[in-house]
């Protein structure tokens, strides 16, 4: 019995005792790890207990003068250079001492330059929004109570017309681009009611029957029919403006998109649903009241270009490209002859662009902008913006092989500012041999297939 009793005592110690001391050496080497500047952040409820029980490390005495009254302290490990190396190894030697002093000061000097240097960046920054804000509000008074009320007759002035290229007023920019699209298919609210309607019903009896299409379908329904399909319109929706979150199902968008876009394929059925509308829509929407997005989406698509591209006319897309490329030549000689060598064809770019108008291609603010110049200037605006696209990466794209063109070209950078774009194409001249863009084009249409067959694309033929 006194040996067991005299066994559970010993290892009771020896259990007892082991966690002191696991506990002094963390301790220690807790406490001996910690900056001064550490130390003074630790507050009272983080503060180790402590136990009489568990030996103190012994603290080495701080050199008179080290760290005092610094008036920087990093929150980093910047300042261990001025610490003293732990006692197992060899002190530093005055020199030494010295010289991380210095490279410590410059450190602490350099980190005050970025900061300046930042805070220098944002009051510039802050500037500048604040006279914008200044800029957009002297506009909007100037559109609201000069111009917009007296349309027909200031639409077309000078100084009109350079208010306009320095960019719309947001708050007047849908109202703008109403007035200037027009609206020569002479649509109502209520027809647009009516055919909305009309989209409702097919897409809840092609809800109904589209498992019993799918198993009878032979592959023979239209192009406009099938891309007229819910299916595809909800797909194209879901990828529209993905970013903003707004457009997506359960987004205070989508449903009005997705009517929008449904009452469009039953207004023009010979057209349908084309990937591409949906981005148009919806930055109408963003700017306009529903029924009167759907009448400006409905005229804009009218308009000749956007017809020839949406429903794929070869023939008339290809004079459109042969007309760029007239003002590319002249414009940007060198890139142009870089395209050439790569047999880059405009198609492979322009095609995204024109259908979209940019807004898939460009951060939605600089869009905006370019829609506001297409609404005063018509289609020659589009290839301009896409010289001034160019003009503005020429030295980017001279370095680039086809792949690398065509992949940077469908994704522009996320960085492009407007007042860069728009330096570009105040830039680019829009005359080939004294002929504007309308006129040159009109010669291509004249001289039938001749120029456009040198420049047909194998996209485009196939």
């Amino acid at each position: 019995m006194m040996c067991i009793f005299y066994d559970s005592h010993f290892m009771l110690n020896v259990m007892t005792e082991q966690p002191q001391r696991a506990t002094s050496v963390s301790l220690c080497w807790r406490q001996s790890r910690l900056k001064p500047a550490d130390k003074r952040r630790v507050s009272p409820q983080q503060e180790p207990m402590k136990d009489s029980s568990v030996p103190s490390c012994p603290q080495r005495a701080q050199p008179a003068g080290k760290r005092r009254n610094l008036e920087f302290e990093p929150l980093s490990t910047t300042a261990l250079i001025l610490e003293d190396r732990p006692s197992n190894l060899p002190a530093k030697s005055t020199e030494e001492t010295q010289r991380h002093k210095l490279e410590y000061e410059e450190m602490v000097a350099g980190a005050k330059r970025r900061e300046l240097k930042e805070a220098q960046r944002k009051k510039r920054q802050m500037k500048e929004r604040h006279r914008q804000e200044d800029s957009i509000s002297n506009a909007m008074v100037t559109w609201n109570t000069e111009i917009l009320p007296h349309w027909d007759s200031m639409c077309g002035t000078r100084r009109v017309r350079e208010l306009w290229w320095q960019g719309l007023p947001p708050s007047v920019r849908g109202r703008v681009w109403s007035l200037a699209i027009g609206n020569e298919l002479n649509i109502t609210p209520e027809l647009y009611e009516i055919f909305l309607s009309r989209a409702k019903e097919k897409w809840r009896s092609y809800s109904e029957t589209s498992s019993v299409n799918d198993s009878e379908s032979d592959g023979g329904a239209s192009l406009a029919d099938r891309e007229s399909s819910l299916d595809l319109i909800k797909l194209d929706i879901s990828r529209t403006f993905p970013s903003l979150f707004i457009f997506q199902k359960g987004g205070p968008y989508h449903d009005l998109l997705h009517s929008v876009l449904g009452a469009y394929t039953c207004y023009r059925p010979d057209i349908g649903y084309v990937q591409g509308m949906s981005f148009i829509a919806a930055v109408l929407i963003l700017n306009l009241e529903e029924a009167e997005a759907f009448i400006t989406f409905a005229n804009l698509l009218n308009k000749p270009c956007q017809m020839a591209f949406f429903r794929v006319d070869h023939e008339l897309m290809l004079k459109y490209f042969a007309a760029f490329e007239i003002f590319f030549e002249e414009n940007l000689p060198r890139l142009f002859s870089h395209f050439q060598t790569n047999s880059l064809t405009p198609d492979l770019y322009l095609i995204d662009w024109i259908f979209t108008l940019y807004s898939k291609s460009l951060p939605l603010d600089v869009a905006c902008r370019v829609w506001d110049v297409f609404c005063r200037d018509g289609e020659e605006s589009l290839f301009r913006t896409g010289l001034g696209i160019l003009r503005l990466y020429e030295d980017v794209l001279l370095q680039m092989d086809f792949i690398h063109i065509a992949q940077f070209l469908t994704r522009l950078p996320e960085d492009l500012q407007s007042h860069t774009l728009f330096n570009a194409m105040a830039s680019t001249h829009m005359i080939s041999r004294n002929r504007r863009w309308a006129q040159v084009f009109s010669a291509l249409m004249k001289d039938g297939n001749k120029e456009a067959d040198k420049n047909t694309s194998p996209a485009l033929r196939s």
